[in-house]
C-alpha cells in the first residue's frame, strides 16, 4: 500500500511542479503587461507635457518677437523725434541686451551740479514720453543717472551718487506728473560716477560720463527670464 502510495505522489510531483510553474509564469506575465501599460501611460504622459512646454515655448516666443517689434518701432520713431539731438551727438539710441536705451548727455537737462531740469530740455522729454506711451506702452521703463569722477563740491550734495539719483528722480517725476506716463512702469537709479563709458582723465571723457540713460524694458521678455 506504502509502495502504491509513494507512486502515486511522485506521479503527482510533476503536475505539482508544473502548474506551480504555469502560475509563475502567468504572474510574471501579469507583472509584466501591468510593467508594461505603466510604461506606457507615463511615456503618453511625458508626451503631452512636451507638446505643452513646446506649445508655451512658442508662445513666449512669439511673444518676444512682438516685443522686440515694438523696441524697433520704438527706436525707429525716437531717432525721428531726436533727430537733432542725435546729430549734435548729446543723445544716443542703443538696442541692448536690457532692451532700448536712450542715452543723453547731462548738460542738456541740468545745470552743472544741479537737479532740476531746464526749460527748454522739457520738450525733449515729452518726446520720449509720447514714443513710451504710445508705442510701449505696457514696456518698463529704467531711469539712471551718471555723473563724473570729479568729486562734490560746491553744489551741497553728499556725493555723486546722490547728485545721480536726484537727476533721475526729476526726470522719473517729470515723466509721471507732466506727461502722463504711469509710475508703476517707472525705476530710478543713481549710479554716480562708478559705471563711467569713458575715461575720466580727459574733458571729453568726463563729459560722455555726465549722462542720463533711458532704458525701456520689454515686459514680457523681463518675466522669461526670472
Amino acid at each position: 500500500m506504502s509502495k502504491n502510495l509513494l507512486a502515486a505522489g511522485l506521479l503527482v510531483l510533476p503536475v505539482f511542479f508544473s502548474g506551480c510553474e504555469t502560475l509563475e509564469k502567468a504572474r510574471s506575465a501579469d507583472e509584466c503587461e501591468s510593467r508594461v501599460y505603466d510604461l506606457n501611460r507615463k511615456v503618453l504622459e511625458l508626451s503631452r507635457q512636451k507638446e505643452e512646454l513646446a506649445a508655451r515655448n512658442a508662445e513666449l516666443m512669439e511673444s518676444s518677437r512682438d516685443k522686440i517689434s515694438d523696441l524697433e518701432k520704438a527706436k525707429n520713431d525716437l531717432a525721428d523725434t531726436l533727430n537733432k539731438e542725435l546729430s549734435d551727438y548729446k543723445a544716443k539710441l542703443q538696442m541692448t541686451e536690457r532692451g532700448l536705451v536712450i542715452t543723453f548727455m547731462a548738460e542738456i537737462f541740468f545745470d552743472s551740479g544741479k537737479v532740476w531740469i531746464k526749460e527748454r530740455a522739457k520738450p525733449i522729454l515729452r518726446k520720449v514720453a509720447r514714443v513710451l506711451n504710445n508705442d510701449v506702452p505696457e514696456a518698463l521703463v529704467a531711469i539712471e543717472g551718471h555723473t563724473d569722477n570729479q568729486p562734490i563740491r560746491h553744489s551741497g550734495w553728499r556725493s555723486n551718487w546722490e547728485l545721480s539719483t536726484g537727476r533721475s528722480l526729476s526726470v522719473l517725476h517729470y515723466f509721471t506728473e507732466e506727461c502722463g506716463v504711469s509710475p508703476r512702469r517707472l525705476s530710478a537709479n543713481g549710479y554716480g560716477e562708478y559705471r563711467p563709458v569713458a575715461a575720466n582723465d580727459t574733458a571729453e571723457g568726463r563729459r560722455q560720463n555726465r549722462r542720463v540713460e533711458i532704458v525701456i524694458i520689454p515686459s514680457k521678455i523681463k518675466k522669461v527670464g526670472k
